[in-house]
């Protein structure tokens, strides 16, 4: 989140997909604000044609040309409007994140 308001949100558009980096699933004992999820399913809500990959920690993303690989130990969670969260390996295609 910024400090100060930026003239515009719109990023490098290098992209075609929300990356919601350090993302955590769980919700800290006595934390009293939404999670990570409940924000990005509200953020899906007014960007429905959007994805969002809940990136987590000692992970990354490898782009080249018209291919993505995830790196990282971890999964990769996918969040889209009106569907169930995915939880997807480094092996797993992940090459429709790149699809506008």
């Amino acid at each position: 989140m910024p400090i100060v308001e930026p003239k515009s949100f719109k990023g490098l558009k290098v992209i075609p997909f929300q990356i919601n980096p350090h993302y955590l699933d769980a919700h800290p004992q006595g934390h009293g604000g939404e999670t990570r999820e409940q924000r990005i399913e509200e953020f899906l809500v007014v960007n429905p044609k959007m994805y969002v990959a809940g990136l987590r920690e000692a992970c990354l993303f490898k782009i080249k040309n018209n291919d993505i690989k995830l790196l990282g130990e971890r999964n990769l969670r996918i969040f889209k409007h009106g569907v169930a969260p995915q939880e997807l390996k480094a092996t797993d295609d992940i090459s429709f994140l790149l699809k506008k």
